[in-house]
């Protein structure tokens, strides 16, 4: 059993900031999470679970996980944009969505055009999340969405976003995800921001 993914697969789940696994006798005793105040405590402890079991055929022990959360402000100052609002307007077979976030004072607006087709929506909201997102970082251009899926994982859907960002040392692939279960449109949304959050505040415009 690999223990140090297991850590590291926790701390990309949506919400989660940091997470240590503890192990004693070749098992989990301690499983520490801490998290944005995004999703409730017991959300958190069973997509831990679910996580462990999914991807490395283990039971996890609810009891074993505690969680603490924070506000964004308490975890970083709000130097990571935040999701607010997603939007959409269809007029016949054209779909617009508008993706609205917050960073630090400001909020960053970014739509995204197409065909209203339950295909295409999950690619239309993840280009609507970059177009915001370049509003506030220098290259703007040199930020791309390769591919934005929803996909079963276990008895979970999850939405995972590839974004490219492209330097003068070459092409860096990045990748996000977030549980797509109560609000599909919104996991998105978090799987782009998944993607960049530990770039993004070196990419901001100061």
């Amino acid at each position: 059993m690999d223990y140090v993914a297991l850590q590291e697969k926790i701390g990309r789940i949506d919400g989660v900031e940091a997470a240590r696994v503890v192990t004693e006798n070749g098992r989990v005793d301690e499983i520490h999470v801490l998290a944005r105040r995004n999703k409730a405590p017991k959300q958190l402890v069973r997509d831990v679970q679910s996580l462990g079991q999914a991807l490395f055929g283990i039971d996890i022990d609810r009891r074993v996980v505690s969680v603490v959360q924070l506000a964004d402000a308490d975890l970083d100052g709000g130097i990571r944009p935040a999701l607010v609002d997603v939007s959409e307007a269809i007029e016949g077979a054209k779909a617009e969505v508008t993706v609205t976030l917050r960073w630090q004072d400001n909020l960053l607006l970014g739509t995204a055009a197409g065909a209203a087709a339950a295909a295409t929506r999950p690619r239309q909201i993840a280009e609507a999340t970059l177009e915001a997102i370049r509003q506030a970082i220098h290259d703007s251009d040199a930020l791309a969405i390769i591919s934005m899926d929803v996909a079963n994982l276990g008895s979970r859907k999850i939405a995972v976003a590839q974004v490219v960002l492209v330097t003068e040392a070459g092409e860096r692939m990045l990748i996000g995800s977030a549980y797509a279960d109560d609000d599909e449109t919104k996991a998105v949304v978090r799987a782009v921001l998944d993607a960049l959050n530990r770039l993004l505040p070196d990419l901001k415009v100061s």
